[in-house]
């Protein structure tokens, strides 16, 4: 096994070789996950100041956890904490409240329970993700769902972890775990439907 596919193994998620080749996306808005707090141009009302996540909270799963800036390594794999249950914000992507790009969030998958993405690929569409930063909080809900073997992931990264394009969440973990490691990857794309500055109260 490769020094880059081993470390994707340890450490619980995919292999993301394209990451620092990322570039623009040609891919028009989805429509699905719009809500009255976004304008006709998909864009959030109020808009929010681009900044850090610092918690993500997931209520169909009990999720709750902090996040903290990952950065690719030299052998061009993205890893996350060491901490299973601390998910990592790939800081060369976009910010939450960006206006454009994609905010790509990377979690462990624990085969024996623990980690903060254990069962992300239990969401469905239309499920929502808070992220908290600095400036207030995001919402998001789920827009898809897909699993990918390792090596196809690498050649969809353009496609689905791209820095231009409409502003969308992305969430990545393992799955298939086949008693040795994981086979596969699980990515949760979600949109952003609603803005809440700090200080006002993110209700239900």
């Amino acid at each position: 096994m490769s020094e880059r596919r081993l470390a994707g193994v340890l450490l619980g998620v995919g292999l993301f070789a394209a990451l620092v080749v990322w570039g623009p996306m040609a891919e028009e808005e989805p429509t699905a996950a719009r809500s009255p707090a976004a304008s006709a141009r998909g864009m959030l009302e109020p808009r929010l100041r681009p900044a850090p996540p610092q918690r993500l909270a997931i209520p169909r799963l009990g999720v709750r956890a902090q996040v903290v800036a990952v950065d690719v390594g030299p052998d061009r794999t993205m890893r996350p904490p060491r901490r299973p249950d601390v998910v990592g914000w790939w800081s060369g992507g976009a910010a939450p409240g960006a206006a454009r790009g994609r905010t790509v969030v990377a979690g462990h998958t624990v085969h024996t329970g623990g980690g903060a993405f254990d069962h992300v690929s239990r969401l469905r569409r239309g499920d929502r993700i808070d992220v908290r930063t600095s400036s207030g909080v995001l919402r998001y809900t789920v827009e898809r769902v897909q699993t990918f073997h390792k090596d196809a992931l690498a050649d969809a990264a353009e496609r689905l972890f791209a820095r231009d394009g409409p502003p969308r969440l992305v969430l990545v973990s393992c799955d298939d775990w086949d008693g040795r490691r994981y086979l596969s990857n699980v990515v949760v794309v979600a949109a952003p439907v609603r803005a809440v500055p700090t200080r006002e109260r993110l209700n239900r």
